[in-house]
């Protein structure tokens, strides 16, 4: 049984370790010519989320894994009073590793198992040739901008945020780092992310009226914020542009997009590469289910899983963009909404438990 998954990243890592743990060979195509990882980018995963990864993927290493207790948002200063807040009891709300470090440990042990194999494309006809050599049972494309996105995936609801992300991570003096900070602030969301009591990310987006930060303009910026940090360092400050898109169908022929190719969100609730975990724990069900039915992997797979995803995803999708579209309002307004309505759902405790269990396990509670 062989599936064929597109692109070396850590979406298309991240189901192939899933795949070959069910005794399922897969091929990974890619034309990285390149090791370059993210060096500045954090993942943050749900506490649901990363018992999924350890049970059905793989046990990450506790020395990679930083555990957040608790997540402090506030508008304009952090010197100002709470607007919102998340804790649980003592518990981890969820957990911070490295871009790098993810995929490192991902491809590492991959490149051990004889299931897996990951193969370099060097030829510009692979990816019509792929579709018409019936070889695999699936082939599942996990990039959002190659020749099979372009061509099979482009009917999708894009909205350009006109805003760019920019990150970096910050040396520090020993800080008991447990709790995650987001600051709302007049040009976009700022967010502390901790790695460990000395080092912490930053993701900063900023709206289009301050386009051509430089880094010292950014470095400056964090420093305006930070209040709990005596910083010692910068690492280098890196730059993303931030859309949101939605792809209206999951499948098209023989092919299911999947990942960032299907969902792209704002990244001020960190839910990106929580969302493909979801999807993941859903498309993983799907497959096991059939193997212990003893049925066929076939493209039935691929309207089943969309059949059960895309509605939950779209709301959730949108939602975070709701989000992000009235901050953006209330910034512009002269009467402020935001401040007020979020200390009055934090205030309410049946609200915050459902914000909770949301930021956790999506709309799959």
């Amino acid at each position: 049984m062989n599936i064929c998954l597109i692109g070396d990243n850590i979406t298309s890592l991240t189901l192939a370790k899933n795949l070959v743990n069910k005794n399922i060979k897969v091929f990974v195509y890619h034309n990285r010519k390149n090791n370059f990882q993210y060096q500045s980018r954090i993942i943050g995963i749900s506490k649901n989320n990363l018992d999924f990864f350890n049970n059905k993927i793989l046990k990450i290493k506790k020395n990679l894994i930083w555990k957040i207790d608790g997540i402090d948002v506030f508008y304009n200063k952090i010197d100002n009073d709470k607007i919102f807040n998340f804790n649980n009891s003592g518990d981890t709300i969820f957990s911070t590793i490295k871009h790098a470090d993810l995929y490192k440990i991902l491809n590492e042990n991959l490149n051990k198992n004889v299931l897996f194999k990951k193969i370099f494309i060097k030829k510009k006809n692979f990816y019509e040739k792929v579709i018409k050599e019936n070889k695999y049972k699936l082939i599942i494309n996990c990039e959002s901008n190659n020749e099979i996105s372009k061509k099979y995936f482009y009917n999708r609801i894009i909205k350009d945020y006109e805003s760019y992300a920019y990150t970096t991570l910050i040396k520090h003096n020993y800080f008991n780092n447990l709790r995650a900070i987001q600051i709302f602030t007049e040009i976009g969301p700022i967010a502390f992310l901790p790695i460990s009591n000395y080092e912490t990310s930053i993701v900063y987006s900023i709206t289009k009226d301050k386009f051509n930060f430089s880094d010292n303009d950014i470095k400056n910026l964090i420093k305006k914020y930070n209040k709990n940090y005596v910083i010692k360092s910068f690492g280098k400050v890196e730059k993303f542009k931030l859309n949101f898109s939605i792809l209206r169908n999951y499948y098209n022929k023989s092919i299911l997009s999947f990942g960032d190719s299907i969902h792209r969100i704002h990244p001020l609730a960190g839910q990106g590469f929580n969302m493909t975990l979801r999807d993941t724990k859903v498309l993983s069900k799907i497959i096991q289910d059939r193997i212990e039915l003893g049925l066929e992997l076939d493209f039935g797979v691929y309207e089943e899983f969309e059949k059960k995803t895309k509605h939950l995803n779209y709301i959730f999708a949108t939602g975070v963009d709701f989000i992000h579209e009235f901050f953006k309002f209330d910034n512009k307004s002269k009467k402020k909404y935001f401040n007020p309505i979020l200390k009055l759902i934090g205030k309410n405790k049946y609200f915050n438990e459902i914000a909770k269990k949301y930021a956790d396990q999506g709309l799959m509670f």
